[in-house]
């Protein structure tokens, strides 16, 4: 009995041990399993991160380049349409054949502020424009320099042939070197080749080049009448302009801050330099045979004069009356160097009704104005 009971307990005891190891395996199994599925789900979860991180870090390197919100003014003026640089202005009933007291071969008289031609003759016909050429050269160089304290010097090479030309010079000397303000004001003041030569060059590298940009800007300006050949004004079969045309041109000149001070400028004294250790006194070519102030209700306060054999006795010139209004007038073709002046003062003497039409020019003697010769 004991002996079956001992067996007994013995075949217990095994199936006792047989179910728990069934127990372990199987707890060892789920565990295995648990661990596979957290081990998978890991692996998962940090695949789907990197996948998903590809592009939130890439929008975050884009979305760093981007401002935050819209700016309210962008870095850098945005370009507008730029104005229409010149108008022709109207001609309408009111424009009169100017009268025959103006005896150069061709005039133009314009109403600045309204933009009307009050009076004209042969005014969009081409012709020679001399020296008032200039107002132009003025123009391409003021608006193509940064600095008007930038240097010249002046060679032997440039000079010589002006002397030969006999071509008006504000007197600069070979080695002088001076800023471009005093090359300014010595090529519209005494009407100086020199200094007009030497904008060319230090505006475009070579008067050809320079000349190309005045060309350009005409085109810009819709001048259809008016080409150049050179700075100067020289004499060139190819190197026209209209009355018309040279009035429009003192008017944009006038819109210029500088371009209107130096061209309303009496004199002016050059800064010192070894050549000229006072500097080179200029003075006005205009100014030196008129005060301004002949006509009385208005003022003539600006403009350039010129002179070939071939354009005669030029004058562009500007003046304004006591409330303000502008007006421009422009002669060319006259036949003595004192007919621009008093034609200008009759042309003037249209708006005001103070001045004769009758020809003064043969009445008044030869010193009752002093010219001042340029330097």
């Amino acid at each position: 009995m004991q002996e079956r009971a001992g067996e007994g307990d013995s075949e217990l005891s095994k199936r006792r041990r047989r179910k728990r190891r069934r127990v372990q395996h199987a707890g060892l199994l789920v565990l295995l399993i648990l661990m596979i599925c957290v081990a998978l789900g890991g692996i998962v979860w940090l695949i789907g991160d990197m996948v998903s991180s590809v592009p939130k870090r890439e929008t975050q390197r884009v979305s760093a380049q981007l401002p935050t919100q819209a700016p309210t003014q962008a870095p850098t003026e945005a370009p507008t349409e730029p104005p229409k640089l010149v108008e022709y202005p109207v001609t309408d009933a009111g424009t009169e054949l100017l009268p025959p007291a103006i005896t150069s071969g061709y005039a133009v008289l314009l109403d600045v502020d309204e933009n009307r031609i009050v009076g004209e003759k042969f005014a969009d016909v081409r012709m020679y424009p001399a020296s008032m050429t200039k107002l132009m050269t003025l123009i391409v160089a003021i608006e193509n320099t940064e600095d008007l304290d930038d240097t010249y010097t002046f060679t032997e090479e440039e000079l010589a042939p002006l002397i030969e030309q006999n071509a008006s010079r504000a007197g600069f000397d070979p080695g002088e070197t001076v800023t471009i303000t005093d090359l300014l004001y010595g090529a519209a003041l005494p009407s100086g080749a020199d200094a007009t030569h030497a904008l060319a060059v230090h505006t475009a590298g070579s008067e050809e080049a320079f000349v190309q940009l005045m060309n350009e800007k005409v085109e810009a300006m819709g001048l259809t009448d008016t080409h150049f050949m050179n700075a100067s004004g020289l004499h060139d079969p190819d190197h026209y302009s209209t009355a018309l045309d040279m009035a429009l041109i003192l008017e944009y000149c006038l819109r210029n801050d500088l371009c209107r001070e130096v061209i309303s400028t009496y004199t002016y004294t050059s800064g010192a330099t070894e050549q000229h250790p006072e500097g080179i006194e200029m003075y006005d070519t205009m100014f030196g045979k008129m005060y301004g102030t002949e006509v009385e209700g208005i003022t003539i306060l600006g403009g350039k004069t010129g002179f070939t054999d071939e354009a005669g006795h030029c004058l562009a010139s500007y003046a304004r009356t006591p409330d303000g209004h502008t007006y421009i007038a422009v002669t060319a073709m006259g036949q003595t160097k004192w007919k621009p002046v008093f034609e200008a003062f009759k042309l003037y003497g249209i708006i005001t009704g103070t001045y004769p039409m009758e020809d003064l020019t043969e009445e008044t003697p030869s010193d009752a104005f002093t010219e001042i010769p340029a330097a």
